[in-house]
């Protein structure tokens, strides 16, 4: 194996980690702010206007890291920075 095809092997390996890391931590962030928000909707009804509105932020935010994930994937597949040091 060339260095070029190993480079290759290792974007594609790390690309895949990115996505899988990047995909399950912040859907399981979001699992866990909607039981919290179910949570607290049933225990105080009358503030489920404001814990929905901050619930739907959170997870916009939390939404965000994976799209970031995403990316980073994207880059290294397709743009990555390391190929030209191999070719010549």
């Amino acid at each position: 194996m060339d260095s070029l095809t190993i480079i290759a092997a290792v974007s594609i390996f790390t690309a895949g980690i990115t996505i899988a890391i990047g995909g399950m931590m912040p859907s399981r962030g979001e699992g866990e702010a909607l039981t919290k928000a179910i949570e607290s909707v049933a225990r105080q009804p009358e503030q489920a206007n404001t814990i929905i509105r901050l619930f739907f932020i959170g997870a916009a935010v939390v939404e965000s890291v994976a799209i970031y994930s995403l990316v980073i994937a994207l880059i290294i597949l397709f743009a990555n920075p390391f190929i030209h040091l191999f070719t010549k």
